[in-house]
């Protein structure tokens, strides 16, 4: 492999022109290029190919869509690698014709001929800039990575995948790219993916995927990459069906919500598990031991129990009136009906709305016997007669979800009924309410409640399923949420991203293997992700210590950077709030993003502090910028973020803040593992067991 800069090109001559020169020439001639693209849709009149308003309007949307999907980010490479093939693509027989070259960006940009000037990272073509070997060189010849400083080319670096004679070596520039400061939101990896990772991004839509990755492995960046591969290889079937992010809350969210945006693909909606089920007012918090029989998989048994309760078995015919004639259906064929809908176990809903058809069709039979001939609209008319409806009001009353997990929750007859057999009857007395509640509208709903709603809601009416959801921090789940997102893909597919050794709420999952089985994919592929690119190995292997307490079994990750000096671990005699603070301005000489991560008790005397020393901070789901590069973060908000440089307050107080210690230390292990450059852990009393120096 050979790197080259503006001060090291060894590979010209007097007769060859800079080849930087020309790399900068090409990227200068694709922005152009885009900037045609973009103005040709902007150009366009659709006055004359329009019907009416409406589609109009749709292709005004459209056209809209398109302008920013085709928006050059000055500040972002519009191609990052360059492919030289040895034989023309897809054209294998042309023998001894000379290969292609193909420049690998983030989005696909031609000249006014159609001709690429850059190709998408998500074409088959590009496939072989993160797969080719020394091994299996895929018929590349060369493989050339750049680098980039504020938008323009600096460097390149070559690799002759096809002569042995080059030793393997690796990538500085690849290695440059991952340790890059990191100022603003989550930035895409597209020119930094690995082979294990690309294999994930690049699997079918049509299957469901389980990754299992350690801090800094890159599991988030590879949901979100693949959910972009998705939508370039199947993306009418996904403009129909839908795609979904979950994440854990706002912030993090807030922090992702630019990496798919930079790729060109503005139409991914995101959300949290209690978006998808807020049909109430959450104004509640139920105590752990109640949050966690709420959330277990024997509720849902709970609620279909309650809903088809509401079925009564008739016990008096059905007599029509139509004109002159009265039709009679006994009670006898009624509860045969009834019996064979619950036996078909349908949905509440569409049960109730077969319910009136199945007399009516009844009542035809008996006309047809008579002589007569109703088509079906006599049916239909049959089915909507005040007796029949009165009828079906009886034996299939309408259930609304609300009140049915109401009536649940506070009425302890009503529950037991329900709960006989699948609650002991200390389970039903920890979900009770202890007071009684007047109404829908005055109940202090939790989030576990909500979900609750949702299964009864989904048990009386289907729940609209997308063609992809994306699951993150997935381990902090309990079943039915778990269930509440599988019903959001149940005719889809979905990415599940997660690390057991993070799993920080009681309700956690304790294996892969029943996350997916309460989210009804049994036959997802579970892969595991054990490579490090983001964290320092002194720091990984400092946070691992705890792996055995608190995921025995689990692989520890294994970090591809070597930094001498990322991790500090200073005792505090006196002043820990001076030292903290003093710990951040050292932290905020380097370049890049600084966060100081403390037990939720600990962040209003930090607060302080802070304010006492001048030093602006910014909280969780702010952006970062160049004069304000300071986060305070609650250790509870902490997933799933990270910052080049963590100074972490108190561990044991970390520890202390959650309701037993294997929770307290993954969420320790969660605070630790946060840091790209550098960390530094201030504790005035004493560390947990398992980090003692």
């Amino acid at each position: 492999m050979s790197a080259h800069a503006p001060d090291d090109l060894d590979d010209l001559t007097p007769d060859q022109p800079d080849p930087l020169a020309r790399e900068r020439a090409h990227l200068a001639a694709s922005r152009s290029a885009l900037r045609a693209m973009r103005e040709d849709v902007q150009a366009l009149d659709i006055r004359d190919v329009t019907a009416n308003w409406v589609n109009a309007a749709v292709l005004e949307a459209q056209i809209a869509d398109r302008i920013k999907a085709l928006a050059d980010l000055s500040h972002t490479p519009l191609f990052f690698g360059r492919l030289d093939y040895l034989h023309p693509v897809g054209a294998a027989e042309a023998e001894g014709a000379e290969g292609e070259r193909f420049y690998i960006g983030r989005r696909h940009v031609h000249d006014h001929d159609g001709d690429p000037m850059v190709i998408d990272w998500r074409a088959p073509a590009s496939q072989p800039f993160y797969r080719a070997s020394k091994k299996d060189p895929l018929d590349v010849g060369l493989r050339r990575r750049f680098g980039y400083t504020a938008g323009d080319i600096t460097a390149y670096e070559d690799e002759h995948l096809s002569d042995p004679t080059e030793t393997a070596l690796s990538s500085k520039l690849l290695q440059a790219e991952i340790e890059r400061p990191r100022v603003g939101p989550m930035r895409d990896i597209v020119a930094t993916i690995q082979p294990e990772q690309d294999e994930i991004v690049r699997s079918g839509l049509g299957g469901t995927v389980c990754v299992q990755g350690g801090p800094g492995t890159g599991k988030t960046a590879v949901g979100l990459h693949r959910v972009a591969y998705l939508l370039y290889a199947h993306r009418e079937r996904l403009a129909r069906t839908g795609t979904l992010i979950i994440g854990p809350n706002a912030s993090f969210l807030h922090y992702i919500e630019q990496v798919l945006p930079a790729l060109g693909e503005l139409d991914v909606k995101q959300a949290t598990v209690d978006d998808l089920v807020a049909s109430v007012d959450v104004r509640g918090t139920d105590p752990a031991p109640a949050a966690v029989i709420k959330g277990d998989a024997r509720m849902a048994d709970v609620l279909r129990r309650a809903v088809r309760s509401h079925v009564t078995p008739p016990t008096e015919p059905v007599v029509v009136v139509r004109g002159s004639r009265r039709w009679r259906v006994p009670a006898y064929e009624l509860e045969e009906m009834v019996e064979q809908l619950l036996a078909r176990d349908m949905r509440y809903g569409a049960a109730r709305e077969a319910l009136p058809q199945r007399i009516a069709h009844a009542v035809l039979v008996r006309m047809e016997e008579a002589g007569e001939a109703p088509d079906d609209r006599v049916q239909d008319a049959v089915a909507r007669n005040p007796a029949v409806k009165a009828a079906v009001k009886a034996i299939w009353p309408p259930v609304e979800p609300t009140k049915l997990v109401l009536r649940l929750l506070s009425d302890a007859e009503f529950l037991a009924a329900h709960a006989e057999g699948v609650l002991t009857p200390d389970e039903q007395k920890t979900i009770l309410w202890a007071k009684p509640v007047r109404s829908v509208k005055s109940a202090k709903w939790s989030a576990a409640d909500a979900v609750l709603i949702d299964e009864a809601d989904d048990l009386i009416a289907r729940t609209h399923s997308l063609g992809h959801v994306v699951l993150d921090e997935a381990q902090d789940l309990s079943p039915m949420q778990y269930r509440a997102v599988g019903r959001r893909c149940s005719t889809g597919s979905a990415t599940v991203l997660g690390d057991l050794a993070q799993g920080t709420t009681p309700w956690a999952t304790a294996s892969w293997t029943d996350a997916l089985r309460h989210l009804g994919k049994t036959d997802a592929v579970v892969e595991e992700l054990t490579a490090g690119f983001r964290v320092p190995r002194e720091v990984i292997a400092y946070a691992s210590r705890l792996l055995p307490s608190i995921a025995p079994g689990l692989a520890e990750v294994a970090s591809v950077r070597e930094s001498p000096g990322s991790l500090s671990v200073r005792p505090v005699a006196a002043g820990l709030d001076a030292a903290v603070v003093a710990a951040c301005v050292e932290s905020l000489a380097h370049e890049g993003s600084t966060g100081l991560i403390a037990a939720d008790a600990r962040i209003p005397a930090l607060r302080e502090a802070l304010t006492a020393a001048g030093l602006p901070y910014l909280s969780p789901g702010e952006e970062t910028t160049a004069d304000a590069r300071l986060t305070l973060v609650p250790a509870s908000l902490a997933k799933g973020l990270e910052y080049d440089y963590v100074v972490l307050d108190e561990p044991a107080a970390v520890v202390d803040g959650e309701p037993d210690e294997r929770t307290g230390l993954r969420r320790l292990y969660v605070a630790l593992t946060r840091a790209v450059s550098g960390l530094i852990v201030l504790h005035a009393t004493g560390l947990p067991g398992e980090l003692s120096l």
